[in-house]
């Protein structure tokens, strides 16, 4: 029986040569302590085929350069953690197979957050519009007795956009808010509509007067950017249209 420390040690050597491929990434890097402009570094390592590139990028922090950052967590597309532009496309770094982006690869850190340090970025500004909108079931109604009730095709209403997980894919993607600090952002507006939409909750009114404003929902140009870059596959578009409907039909 193999042992942790067995696959610990393991995990430090450099894979085989048999049945790898070639990759040459090349990535943008920043350190504020080094120096005021960003730079590019590149390394070529073998991989497997299906290796996703968040382990390549473990490769090389672990085998090349130490000094090389990034987010990552979960690794399974779910904590969000590791957005990124990869081949000019914000996408997850652990839902890309080396395969798909050999021979070579370009890394960047997403737009429109401040760099902190080679692909980490600031998030306080994206989890700010986040809070904004209240994202959590509001009611007045005291605590019932039993569970609060809910059809099926209730539930359904907003069931999209209760996937998100706050990478950061879709808001990074948007050139409004690259231009516009102050916008919400799609990733906001997704989940105000997962509670705008849920009949459990009694708080829509006040999210949809916070989305009204110039900081909100109608800031956006419906370039379809957001939805093209959710690696979780949210119609997030669509989602925005339907608030816009909300508040139009309440006369905010």
């Amino acid at each position: 029986m193999v042992t942790a420390a067995e696959v610990l040690d393991s995990s430090d050597q450099e894979r085989p040569t048999t049945d790898t491929i070639p990759l040459t990434v090349r990535v943008r890097r920043f350190n504020p302590e080094v120096s005021e402009d960003s730079w590019w570094d590149e390394w070529t390592v073998r991989c497997d085929p299906l290796e996703r590139l968040v382990e390549v990028l473990h490769q090389i922090k672990w085998h090349h350069d130490g000094t090389l950052s990034f987010r990552r967590s979960c690794a399974h597309g779910i904590c969000g953690s590791d957005a990124m532009l990869i081949n000019g496309r914000n996408q997850l770094a652990c839902k890309v197979l080396a395969q798909d982006v050999s021979p070579r690869v370009t890394i960047e850190p997403i737009r429109g957050l401040s760099v902190l340090k080679d692909l980490i970025v600031d998030m306080e500004p994206f989890m700010d519009g986040y809070r904004s909108i209240l994202p959590y079931l509001i009611s007045d109604s005291g605590e019932p007795e039993k569970e609060r009730r809910q059809s099926p095709e209730d539930r359904h209403r907003y069931d999209d956009t209760t996937k998100c997980i706050l990478c950061a894919a879709c808001t990074t993607s948007c050139p409004v808010f690259w231009g516009d600090d102050g916008y919400v952002g799609p990733a906001a507006i997704v989940n105000a509509h997962r509670f705008i939409f849920d009949s459990r909750d009694e708080a829509g009114r006040e999210r949809m007067k916070i989305l009204s404003e110039k900081t909100g929902v109608f800031r956006c140009r419906t370039t379809f950017n957001c939805t093209d870059a959710c690696p979780r596959g949210i119609e997030v578009t669509k989602a925005i249209q339907e608030v816009k409907r909300a508040i139009l039909f309440e006369r905010f």
